[in-house]
């Protein structure tokens, strides 16, 4: 049995895992909100709990989180953790655990997606070969590149800290956002401040206070009650607020643009893919013209993105389903048996 976690700047989401002819197969899940919790040691410990499955029978973990792994350790971006492996498997006694970047993580778990749990936003060239991005607007703004080896036929996940470059505005109102940004945040502005659930509410907040869009009452009694981002996103989608659905298409062309400078940076022939948990939420919105629009917005070099098909990641446990792929096949390596073979 595999342990696998989603370690997210707002939750911490948990899996076990086992395999049926090789394919992965869930035992049990469950989210942790993780602000609750002083170190992720406990909120692996407070769902074993919970498990009618025995520790011993968990040959290997692995943790997608967000930030730089280096030397098996790292500080998270969005979380005051600092995690270690060496430390975790004495806490935990797992013999085997790895921790990768979170979108290292949802890179793995694309080749365990079924076909229906992807959405195509741009067929391209559906047949091509090549590496691939991918970036993830979520809690923030992930990335990483996908890179295609021949000789085995499969994409090699590698991270990237792309989505705290800088924000780079291309129309108008984008560079009165870029400049209302540099006033609020005192500096510096990075795409991930615009593309991510942060983003969202900058760019309403500039919508209402810069650019004087209304804000009805009962648009503004909803967003003192309920999650701000849900109701931007159903009164976006919905076309009953016109400040909610001017906020989605920015977010949207700021998301088209950014994945379009990563399938530049990548050739991304194999294709771009948009993970994270917005995208599904406001698919009206993605189709509605402006991702694409800015996406393919590259000059000379539009035609190169014209082919690149684009795709839409509907599961939210990618990344669980890419940290239990990593785990069984690094566990594999070190002792010889393979999970997944056995199945």
């Amino acid at each position: 049995m595999i342990l696998a976690g989603d370690v997210g700047g707002t939750k911490v989401h948990l899996a076990l895992y086992n395999f049926a002819a090789g394919r992965l197969v869930q035992v049990r899940e469950h989210k942790f909100p993780a602000h609750e919790y002083k170190v992720l040691d406990d909120v692996v410990k407070a769902f074993l709990a919970q498990s009618t499955e025995k520790k011993e029978e968990i040959v290997a973990a692995c943790f997608g989180c967000p930030g730089p792994v280096r030397d098996g350790r790292l500080k998270l971006t969005n979380l005051p953790w600092t995690l270690d492996v060496r430390e975790l498997k004495g806490s935990l006694g797992i013999e085997h655990i790895f921790l990768i970047n979170d979108l290292e993580a949802n890179g793995y778990g694309i080749p365990e997606l079924a076909a229906e749990k992807i959405f195509t936003l741009q067929e391209g060239d559906a047949g091509a070969e090549g590496n691939r991005g991918l970036v993830s607007a979520g809690t923030g703004l992930g990335e990483a590149l996908l890179i295609w080896d021949a000789k085995t036929g499969k994409h090699t996940p590698y991270p990237s800290e792309g989505g705290h470059c800088d924000f780079a505005a291309r129309e108008e109102r984008e560079i009165a956002l870029l400049q209302y940004l540099r006033r609020t945040l005192k500096g510096r502005v990075s795409f991930e401040r615009v593309v991510s659930g942060i983003g969202i509410k900058n760019v309403y907040a500039f919508l209402r206070d810069d650019q004087k869009m209304e804000e009805p009452q009962w648009l503004r009694e909803r967003m003192a009650a309920e999650d701000p981002n849900a109701v931007i996103g159903q009164c976006g989608e919905d076309g009953s607020s016109e400040i909610c659905a001017e906020t989605l298409r920015m977010f949207s062309a700021a998301f088209g643009a950014e994945a379009g400078n990563m399938g530049l940076k990548v050739l991304a022939a194999g294709g771009m893919y948009l993970g994270g948990g917005i995208a599904p939420k406001i698919l009206k919105t993605m189709q509605g013209g402006a991702f694409m629009e800015a996406f393919l917005d590259k000059g000379r070099l539009s035609p190169l993105l014209a082919a690149m098909p684009v795709r839409v990641i509907l599961d939210e446990t990618t990344a669980l389903l890419g940290a239990a792929a990593y785990a069984e096949a690094r566990a594999a390596e070190i002792s010889g048996r393979s999970e997944r073979a056995a199945s």
